[in-house]
């Protein structure tokens, strides 16, 4: 029966877990409100996931704030680039598609080869983030870091990719799924990334954020 009561384990730590992922996409949602914000949040996602809700330990809300903050001046800049220019790949995406499928011919053939086009910049973007949660990085060796990777590690990239791309669609279809899927989606993107980094470590490791104490 003490088992039953522990919060360690069984159902308590299930429903831990449940709240840290609704709680943290919440909270991630509501950081992205202003947009230029975005990076240092989706950082401070990706870490705190990684760090915190894997491993289902507690503190998770207050490692995810120290993240936000220690990444939010690199984070802004780095939102400042990658904001528009996924809003440009994907304003060209929609153009070359409606084109193609109207018309046919030569415009589809186009269609199809932007995007495939589309895995190499928008694999960056999916990069950029989690980068920025794990290690300490100014803008332009993040940048660098992200294309590198993603070209290194292409069937990785295009996974996450598809599964960016699948979970916005999801979200925007039914708005219910984005109480837990920014989370999930970043547990399922960090099983990729996670053995990636510790491949390269500690070349990539100029410093990782330290986790807040446990009072």
């Amino acid at each position: 029966m003490g088992e039953f009561f522990n919060p360690e384990k069984g159902i308590w730590a299930w429903l831990s877990t449940m709240v840290d992922i609704v709680g943290l996409s919440v909270l991630w949602i509501f950081l992205c409100l202003p947009v230029v914000t975005i990076g240092p949040a989706t950082a401070a996602l990706y870490y705190t996931v990684v760090k915190y809700v894997r491993k289902r330990e507690g503190g998770a809300f207050g490692a995810y704030l120290l993240s936000f903050r220690d990444n939010f001046r690199t984070g802004l800049k780095a939102s400042l680039i990658a904001v528009p220019a996924a809003l440009l790949l994907y304003f060209g995406y929609d153009v070359v598609r409606w084109y193609g499928t109207r018309v046919g011919g030569m415009a589809y053939v186009l269609y199809v080869a932007y995007y495939f086009a589309l895995i190499l910049p928008a694999g960056a973007l999916c990069w950029l983030f989690p980068l920025l949660g794990r290690f300490e990085y100014q803008v332009r060796e993040l940048f660098r870091t992200a294309f590198q990777l993603a070209i290194a590690h292409l069937p990785s990239t295009v996974v996450v990719v598809l599964l960016a791309a699948q979970t916005a669609v999801f979200c925007a279809e039914r708005w219910w799924p984005v109480v837990f899927m920014p989370t999930l989606a970043m547990l399922l993107t960090s099983l990729f990334f996670e053995r990636i980094f510790q491949k390269y470590s500690p070349e990539l490791a100029r410093k990782e954020p330290e986790a807040p104490e446990e009072e």
